[in-house]
């Protein structure tokens, strides 16, 4: 091979140590429908996230997040309704209380949204630690 034949090298991101976990809910909107997801080791969740699904008509949705019930220090997230629209993404760098366990819970819990049901992925990256 030559240099012209060779591919690029790409910059590792992200290390094979990390995961990401997401689960979904039917709504964030009017009639706030809680979401969860397992921690398949033991880790450190780096970001917390939310991909919507649809249109907030009139307030932001904040999202709670916690692991087994304990808040996650930095890891709510805002999902603003001005200019909302499907595939909006947010998230959110926890700066505490964002260790986990194998089989730990951890969930996203919207409220203060409006609108009909408005879907949403929620997501976490954890490194193994």
């Amino acid at each position: 091979l030559t240099q012209e034949n060779l591919p690029m090298a790409l910059p590792e991101l992200h290390p094979l140590t990390e995961m990401q976990v997401t689960c979904h809910t039917a709504s964030v909107g009017s009639t706030p429908i809680a979401a969860h997801a397992r921690a398949p080791f033991r880790g450190k969740i780096l970001k917390t996230f939310s991909i919507l699904g649809g249109v907030i008509s009139a307030a932001d949705a904040a999202i709670a997040t916690a692991i087994n019930g304990t808040a996650i220090t930095g890891g709510d997230l805002v999902i603003a309704n001005s200019g909302s629209a499907a595939g909006d993404f947010d998230s959110a760098v926890p700066t505490g209380a964002n260790d986990v366990n194998e089989d730990d819970v951890i969930s996203f819990t919207p409220s203060a949204a409006t609108g009909t049901a408005i879907p949403c992925q929620f997501g976490a990256v954890i490194r193994r630690t």
